[in-house]
């Protein structure tokens, strides 16, 4: 058996040599990311961004299955075939008029980079390494259909890496489910017969209102927000149809339906107001709020802060957006950790400012940063069997639940 201080020793050498492998590859990592950034595809159509991806693992010696999932453009990369066995996952789809406005570029180069330079301690200490690359995490939740075909049994642990304006091994995440809404009306001319017509649109800015007015009166924790997808055909048309698409959030499901509630009652009553009619879908296919474990997270933050990075603690972020990366966390033991590739207010998330970021000096940093972090952190999972164990048995408790950890 090995001793506790050369295991240990044995662990710091493998980190220090898969740290080296990430430098070794900076270049391509950089030159994928930014390759990805210059050509963004929006959800389920990340056709060359998967292509690209899937070759360069396959050049670096993984198994790659394409088109997992029954997604063209989702894959699976192994390297090893034992336990336990450790996913870093891919995003790479973009954001319609802000291209990579969420810098799913890196997190994508982060995880193929991770995986590449994880190769000698899965060779060294067994068990396996995956890339799954996951599309359509903007809106349409890939990953939950992955979930549910199967695509995330048999792993011990699932590490994701998003680009931000801190370091932080995890992020609080919200609650989401989609609404798309449609008034049905009746058209009349708006200036000679306004009084024969029943104006869809009205319906749909008083339910604008209504939830504007809704918002002081829900917890600070909850978000409602939405577009308006038709207006209308013509000014001098009283508008027989309207159509809005809305998201709903909070950081647990109990609120969540509660807020559901009340969100629809805010387009009925506009209904009723105007005598319009009323069609709606909620989303088949909510966002989990993420369940992060602090096992992974604990050595993840470690590893980070080892190469001079000021990692926030968790009380210090907030994180007001939603990931299907949560749905994930419900199914095995998951981190969804944040690299800093900006400090300026400007840049904040989902914005052209931040586009530009994930293709600076500063995103190709987050990039081989992030690469190392994680990296290091397989490297733990791989070497320390009994980190493996702890996170599990964190992930199977319910006080962890209960404490605000999970749903």
């Amino acid at each position: 058996m090995e001793a506790n201080g050369a295991k240990t020793k044995r662990i710091e050498e493998l980190k220090d040599r898969v740290s080296a492998e990430v430098d070794n590859h900076r270049g391509e990592l950089v030159a994928l990311s930014h390759r990805i950034h210059d050509d963004p595809e929006l959800g389920f159509r990340e056709v060359k961004a998967s292509a690209w991806l899937s070759d360069y693992l396959s050049g670096s010696g993984f198994n790659v299955e394409r088109g997992i999932s029954g997604m063209p453009t989702a894959f699976r990369a192994v390297y090893g075939r034992q336990r336990p066995a450790i996913a870093i996952l891919a995003e790479y789809d973009a954001l319609p008029g802000l291209g990579h406005g969420c810098g799913h570029n890196i997190i994508a180069s982060i995880a193929v980079g991770a995986a590449v330079a994880a190769r000698p301690a899965v060779d060294d200490l067994g068990g396996s390494v995956m890339v799954l690359g996951t599309p359509a995490e903007e809106l349409h939740g890939g990953k939950i259909t992955m979930i549910e075909r199967g695509a995330f049994a048999d792993l011990d642990a699932a590490l994701i890496v998003h680009p931000g304006r801190r370091n932080a091994a995890t992020e609080k995440t919200l609650a989401c489910v989609s609404l798309d809404v449609e008034f049905f009306g009746r058209e009349a001319h708006a200036s000679a017969n306004p009084e024969q017509g029943l104006n869809a649109l009205e319906a749909m800015v008083l339910s604008f209102n209504s939830i504007n007015s809704l918002r002081q009166h829900i917890r600070r924790q909850s978000r409602v927000h939405g577009i308006i997808t038709d207006g209308g055909k013509a000014a001098n048309i009283v508008p027989g149809h309207s159509a809005g698409s809305f998201l709903v959030r909070s950081d647990n499901q109990r609120d969540l339906g509660e807020l559901k509630d009340k969100v629809l009652s805010c387009f009925e009553g506009a209904a009723i107001a105007t005598g319009t009619r009323l069609e709606y879908r909620w989303g088949e296919r909510p966002y989990q709020p993420l369940r992060s474990n602090q096992v992974i997270e604990s050595r993840f933050a470690a590893n980070l802060s080892s190469l001079g990075r000021r990692v926030d603690s968790p009380d210090e972020t907030w994180g007001a957006g939603s990931t299907d990366m949560g749905n994930v966390s419900q199914v095995v033991p998951a981190i969804h950790a944040t690299i800093a590739i900006t400090t300026s207010p400007e840049a904040t998330l989902h914005s052209p400012e931040f586009a530009l970021a994930a293709a600076s000096a500063e995103g190709d940093l987050g990039v081989i940063d992030g690469a190392k972090a994680t990296a290091m952190t397989v490297v733990d999972l791989l070497g320390r069997p009994r980190l493996v164990e702890q996170a599990w048995r964190e992930f199977s408790t319910p006080a962890g639940v209960a404490a605000g950890r999970g749903i």
